[in-house]
């Protein structure tokens, strides 16, 4: 975590007069401004000003505070708690106010000590600048200037920073620099002159500009079906994924990081445990990227704000990552921000507001906790950048309401900002059944904006065989009631039909196998093929009245649940040869 801006800024010095926990009550602070970021006694702990009151400051400290005491010397230096942006972000391991956990581990062991600060970008580093503008050509804040191979998958577009006027390039250079080096000047429309360097810095808590903002128009594919084809997410869309513990919440984002056709994946862990954390860790790395070729790690930035860190440092960590998305949004990257759980966010700011007395809103949660709620998820969205580029930012954030209560207030308060939700249930879980997404409680109102693409992309027939296999489900409910009083062969044979086909639509198309190769991600094609064979498979038992036990064990049956575990080269063949069998068998049986 660094400063805002390179300018000079006035220090104001007060002392501690109260300690509540990560709550620092500071006085002598006027002319001190909200939000400013504070050095909280001799070992400098980083600290960001809440509130106000005459002379006195009230702030929130992002590191443990056991020994500070009244009289201790605050300084504030009149600047935004900020982050930090150049090349060199990409597979690097944040904390939540990207502190380098890497290299505090190699510098200092695996405890962060108080007061550590080193450099979020390594500034020693030398990067390949390759200019793409020429002296006298007119320039403006978010125009790239040049750019830096960062990884083996993503370039590093170097933009003009946000604060520049527009002008005119009076020199840009070519060759190895550090990020802190110049590598272009401008002569701006006011007069002055500007230097350029590959870093520049930006207040979390403030939103980056861009050009115009438009509707979704292509979804955000997964490869988990039960997602891409039942409840889409659009590119610069939101999701909600609420969810009880154990429901695998964190298995599926993990699933989502890993396959998602984002340019660009951050995954902040907020407040979640530890070993949760290192198993992404440790996974991350040795996944190979199905685009690329290359690790996944060469597009991914992780923070990692684990429950025995600073409470305070949760909320820091959900705007460093967002802030983080934007910037390579401004380069026209699709990024995807998966945020592990908003909920732990939630009782972050739950413990602050009752440091600071104030007026608790529903389970003690503050009253603002909604706007707050709001503003993350609108810094989504699918842009024109300032540089005239198409970017996106879609947000997907877990929820964990206990005891998997949907009506408490963060799960209530993110459904009313997301358009999609993804309803996790504890007795799917318990049956095995993963993703343990419940198709009567989940929705998605990107289906109908996203249907021109899978149209267009797939069949014209998505739409309609998605609201089938829908229907199916819902029937399903419905019959269970009557099954569970007569049993299930007392019902008549369409119905037993249509309790097969939910069966199949459960069990072969929206279970899936994190562990098999083939069937942890799913193409879209693949998923279309398999939604269209149930569909044959119900529709040819829907023109017959046969022995629905001979149905069962029909071999096109078989071949329904193996195709999921089919190889993608090989789907095709195996597609047709269903579709074969199935005309084939029924037809055997007749009316």
């Amino acid at each position: 975590m660094v400063f805002m801006l390179n300018v000079k800024c006035k220090k104001i010095r007060g002392k501690i007069m109260k300690v509540a926990g990560p709550v620092v009550v500071a006085k002598e602070m006027a002319g001190a401004k909200m939000y400013n970021m504070v050095e909280v006694s001799d070992e400098r702990l980083i600290g960001e000003v809440i509130e106000l009151k005459g002379d006195k400051a009230i702030i929130q400290v992002y590191e443990e505070t056991s020994g500070l005491k009244p009289g201790d010397v605050v300084v504030s230096t009149g600047r935004a708690l900020s982050v930090e942006l150049g090349p060199g972000i990409i597979g690097s391991i944040y904390d939540g106010i990207q502190r380098p956990l890497e290299l505090i581990r190699k510098n200092s062991g695996i405890f962060i000590r108080r007061g550590e600060r080193p450099d979020a970008i390594d500034k020693k580093r030398k990067w390949h600048f390759f200019g793409c503008v020429k002296k006298g050509n007119k320039v403006h804040a978010g125009s790239i200037v040049g750019s830096v191979k960062e990884s083996g998958a993503i370039e590093n577009r170097i933009m003009v920073p946000p604060d520049v006027s527009s002008g005119v390039v009076r020199k840009i250079g070519d060759g190895k620099f550090c990020v802190d080096d110049v590598v272009c000047e401008i002569d701006c429309a006011n007069g002055a002159k500007r230097s350029i360097t590959m870093c520049h810095v930006w207040p979390v808590r403030e939103k980056r500009g861009y050009a115009k903002k438009f509707a979704p128009r292509e979804p955000l594919v997964t490869g988990q079906r039960v997602v891409d084809m039942f409840y889409p997410v659009a590119k610069g869309g939101t999701a909600a994924i609420p969810g009880p513990f154990g429901a695998g919440k964190t298995v599926t984002l993990h699933q989502i990081a890993k396959w998602a056709d984002a340019d660009i994946i951050v995954y902040v862990g907020c407040g979640e445990r530890g070993n949760e954390m290192t198993n992404v860790l440790e996974e991350l790395p040795k996944l190979v990227d199905k685009n690329t070729g290359k690790p996944l790690m060469e597009r991914t930035i992780l923070i990692a704000n684990t429950s025995n860190m600073p409470v305070a440092a949760r909320e820091a960590s959900i705007y460093t990552g967002v802030t983080i998305a934007e910037y390579y949004r401004d380069m026209g990257y699709c990024v995807a921000l998966i945020a592990d759980s908003t909920s732990r966010w939630a009782e972050a700011m739950r413990e602050i507001s009752s440091r600071l007395e104030e007026m608790p809103g529903e389970e003690g949660y503050p009253a603002y906790l909604s706007s707050r709620l709001s503003e993350f998820y609108e810094r989504s969205g699918l842009v024109e950048t300032l540089s005239g580029k198409m970017g996106s930012v879609s947000i997907i954030g877990a929820v964990s309401p206990q005891g998997g209560d949907f009506s408490e207030p963060v799960t209530q308060c993110t459904v009313r900002v997301t358009k999609c939700f993804w309803a996790l249930d504890a007795k799917l879980a318990d049956m095995r059944h993963f993703p343990a997404v419940n198709w009567n409680k989940s929705y998605s109102l990107y289906a109908r904006v996203l249907s021109g693409w899978y149209k267009e992309r797939l069949s014209d027939d998505w739409s309609h065989a998605r609201a089938e296999l829908v229907k199916i489900l819902k029937k399903e409910s419905e019959l269970k009631e009557v099954v569970q009083l007569v049993g299930m062969d007392a019902l008549p044979y369409r119905d037993q039909l249509t309790m097969l086909a939910a069966k199949i639509i459960r069990e072969d198309f929206l279970q899936q196998d994190v562990f098999h190769k083939n069937d942890s991600y799913c193409s879209v094609d693949k998923q279309m093929k398999m939604m269209n064979v149930i569909l044959k498979f119900y529709d040819e038992g829907n023109k017959v009245s046969g022995d629905i036990k001979k149905i069962r064990e029909m071999d096109c049956a078989r071949r329904i649940a193996l195709l999921r575990y089919a190889d993608e080269e090989k789907v095709d063949t195996e597609y047709k040869g269903i579709v074969k069998g199935i005309a084939d068998e029924f037809s055997k049986i007749g009316g």
